[in-house]
């Protein structure tokens, strides 16, 4: 049985010049990050593009000598995928959608149950800050979005649950997340670490 290198000294190779080792570490995480990277844009041709500018900056960070071993290497080419996902986003003036909603979701650009070591990073910096933002909200606008995000019920249980029509929901979370991005604005708020 082959022994698998590990990806902290595949990073020290390829940083003292050896090619292939780039290579073996872009072959045995590809297909976590493509995944991940197409979850979010639903779009190949975009993934497709988002992947390589990934790998070009991991490529230039690495030959600048900039990359610090804090966290392992899949956590932060996933760091720098998931800001690309953002800049992409942010460029085309518009946030993954709701189910339902016309309006930006900020939050499905973090959402994904796999990928715990990216998720822990990303989520936790972003919750802290949107925990204090979502208290601005109006109640019934903080609680249609409590119950969505944190506790992943559909339209159809926060109506029931609420009492309210399906489309009163709907119309609670759209302004919720208006007002969540007004208070983003206000304070000037980054989502991304």
């Amino acid at each position: 049985m082959e022994l698998q290198i590990d990806d902290s000294i595949l990073v020290k190779n390829y940083i003292a010049g050896d090619e292939k080792a780039l290579e073996t570490l872009i072959n045995r995480h590809n297909q976590r990050i493509s995944s991940f990277i197409y979850s979010k844009v639903l779009d190949r041709d975009v993934a497709e593009d988002i992947f390589q500018d990934t790998f070009i900056k991991v490529i230039k960070t690495l030959k600048r000598g900039s990359y610090s071993e804090e966290g392992k290497f899949l956590p932060w080419v996933m760091r720098i995928a998931h800001n690309l996902i953002i800049d992409h986003f942010r460029k085309n003036k518009r946030m993954p959608k709701f189910e339902g909603s016309d309006d930006f979701n900020i939050f499905s650009v973090i959402k994904d149950e796999k990928l715990n070591a990216e998720k822990q990073i990303i989520k936790n910096q972003i919750e802290s800050d949107l925990t204090l933002l979502i208290e601005e909200l109006p109640e019934d606008q903080k609680e249609v979005l409590m119950m969505r995000i944190y506790r992943d019920m559909s339209f159809k249980e926060i109506s029931e649950n609420t009492g309210v029509s399906i489309n009163t929901a709907l119309g609670r979370m759209r302004y919720a997340l208006i007002n969540l991005r007004k208070i983003v604005a206000r304070n000037n708020i980054v989502l991304t670490n």
